[in-house]
């Protein structure tokens, strides 16, 4: 299996272990310093979980494809996008600090992971 195939379906594994941890955790978040909390974790688990899915379906395409720039984009920016957008998330809501543009940022490294599977997926028809 190429190592990057490898890569992302371990990375795309923790992600999704990840999240659920992180969503058990915020189920419990009455301590947590923002007052939206709640919803802060929902959004970033549940942004989490569907995007660590995405991961690990770039990783198993990656197993069966001839190596691609496109699939490596993919999945980088797909891994970019959790840790800066759910990250950015779950910051504010156990801080109560803003990691800044991190959040956009990270909302748009999605679109372009996923926009790079379509390419990807169109290329290699």
């Amino acid at each position: 299996m190429p190592s990057a195939a490898r890569f992302l379906l371990a990375a795309g594994a923790l992600v999704m272990a990840t999240g659920v941890a992180l969503g058990a955790a915020g189920a419990h978040a009455k301590g947590a310093a923002h007052p939206e909390a709640a919803r802060l974790i929902q959004t970033a688990v549940i942004y989490q979980l569907a995007h660590g899915l995405g991961i690990v379906l770039v990783g198993v395409l990656a197993r069966s494809a001839a190596p691609s720039r496109w699939l490596a984009a993919a999945g980088g920016l797909l891994l970019l996008g959790v840790f800066a957008f759910c990250g950015s998330l779950y910051l504010l809501a156990w801080t109560a600090q803003s990691a800044g543009p991190l959040a956009p940022l990270g909302g748009l490294a999605f679109i372009a992971g996923w926009i790079a599977l379509a390419a990807w997926a169109v290329r290699s028809a």
